[in-house]
């Protein structure tokens, strides 16, 4: 008999506090920052289960668990599980809580890499300004690829900054934003964004192929999915001079880099490795896979689980499920 209604994975002090405040006192929630893999359990915990984006589902829970709930707006590894022999019954995920956290983060990385804010900050020690006069952003072009609700966010805020703003998507839904084709603008781009969901025709998207005939020294910025890039690409291109900077708030295979990470050990993957080799470039800004995490943000990601749970629990269905397609 599980010892739980609901148990949630990966859940951050703050945000576990919130998913308190908010969660009916009837229903028996666990909790653990822990991904399921580094958490121990050998058997689910729970009638309904939610993680994030680092967790790996043991094959065996799949069958056994009433619901899987992703606290997080991207869903692609959940609907891997639908091609499991034995698939879940039931998978929800969270599409509104973050868009403006997400797109805000974008422009963090970009204004950061275009002020060269980690060469300032490893200078203030000895006071030069040798090195890292910056650029400004008014007047620059931005490409962004994929312009879904996080997208369209990014959109309207280079269009505030002044900046001459295109958009590259395969549904092109927003009446108001001059669509272009990838190609056709990668060589005028001053910085590109990926803001896509991944599917598997844009796994390895931006790869070194399609990223050489860039403007020489534009910024490329990743607040999507970590698949989506191939980092010994991402590090050849910046070798050459090809990229000018570079920042990720994700990663292939994040379940096996964040647990290494967290432990302090080398992943086998060589990809990995390279991730942390670019840790150590001055035009690179890597962060935690953060991008959401405001506290606007976690306040709604808590109060629109519970909203999944609660209806999952009363009628069977959640209100956002994870689309067959």
């Amino acid at each position: 008999m599980n010892q739980f209604d609901v148990y949630f994975y990966e859940a951050f002090d703050e945000e576990e506090r919130q998913l308190r405040r908010f969660l009916p006192k009837s229903i028996k929630a666990g909790y653990t920052d822990k991904t399921i893999q580094e958490s121990g359990h050998s058997q689910p915990p729970a009638t309904i289960i939610s993680t994030r984006t680092q967790t790996v589902i043991p094959d065996a829970w799949l069958p056994q668990v009433q619901a899987f709930l992703t606290r997080s707006t991207g869903y692609d590894y959940y609907k891997s599980l639908r091609r499991k022999p034995e698939p879940p019954a039931c998978l929800g995920y969270l599409p509104l809580y973050c868009h403006r956290a997400v797109a805000e983060q974008a422009m963090l990385l970009w204004t950061a890499l275009m002020r060269k804010l980690p060469q300032q900050t490893a200078q203030f020690a000895t006071f030069h300004r040798d090195g890292i006069t910056g650029r400004e952003i008014q007047g620059k072009t931005l490409l962004v690829v994929g312009v879904g609700n996080i997208g369209y966010d990014i959109v309207k805020i280079g269009r505030r900054l002044e900046m001459t703003v295109f958009g590259v998507d395969i549904n092109q839904k927003h009446a108001d934003v001059n669509y272009v084709e990838f190609p056709e603008k990668r060589q005028q781009a001053d910085i590109i964004v990926s803001a896509m969901n991944l599917t598997p025709q844009n796994t390895g998207y931006f790869n070194y192929e399609s990223l050489k005939p860039v403007k020489p020294g534009a910024l490329f910025v990743n607040i999507a999915r970590g698949e989506q890039c191939v980092p010994s690409d991402l590090k050849r291109l910046l070798d050459e001079g090809i990229l000018g900077g570079v920042a990720l708030d994700v990663y292939p295979r994040e379940n096996e880099l964040g647990i290494a990470l967290r432990k302090n050990t080398e992943p086998n993957d060589p990809e990995l490795q390279i991730i942390r080799k670019l840790a150590g470039y001055p035009n690179v800004i890597l962060t935690p896979h953060n991008a959401f995490n405001t506290q606007e943000a976690v306040f709604r990601k808590a109060e629109q689980s519970v909203q999944q749970i609660v209806n999952f629990i009363e009628s069977g269905t959640f209100i956002w499920e994870v689309p067959e397609r």
